[in-house]
């Protein structure tokens, strides 16, 4: 995991280089993800640590390696406070990033009612190649409810 905010930055725009040059360049990254998935992955939102939080979990994919992090504070029955930390590819950090997004504010019920079509919506879609990254950002949802509910 990633340990701060400035090496999350510094973590990620190395891992957006190297994609970049895996990838053909920056044209081909731009022709691969929507305009919304690299704004997720280049400006994140909610990322980092929430100390003393209610709440926090953390999935991987054994495939792939991916790794997100939530991290949320309740009041009620209402998530006030939302953080996500990941490790992977391009669309599992913009993944992490948009479902924090769409989560933060919402009931635990509204939570739990998140659609995979939702998070692919805010990214702007995903290649079939990276449905993966939305079903680990809703895996970690689910967990992340239940961890709650524990």
């Amino acid at each position: 995991m990633v340990p701060d905010k400035k090496s999350y930055h510094r973590d990620t725009e190395a891992q957006s280089r190297a994609q970049s040059q895996a990838c053909g360049g920056r044209s081909r990254i731009k022709r691969m993800y929507s305009p919304q998935l690299l704004d997720h992955f280049e400006n994140p939102r909610y990322a980092g640590e929430l100390p003393g939080c209610d709440a926090s979990v953390q999935v991987e994919n054994p495939a792939c390696g991916d790794v997100l992090r939530l991290s949320a504070n309740i009041r009620g029955a209402r998530i006030v406070e939302i953080r996500f930390k990941a490790k992977g590819c391009v669309p599992a950090m913009a993944c992490g990033s948009a479902l924090a997004e769409l989560i933060a504010g919402r009931t635990l019920i509204e939570a739990k009612a998140l659609r995979k079509e939702d998070l692919v919506l805010a990214v702007g879609g995903l290649p079939e190649a990276s449905a993966h990254a939305a079903h680990l950002a809703l895996d970690a949802v689910s967990s992340l409810l239940t961890a709650i509910h524990s």
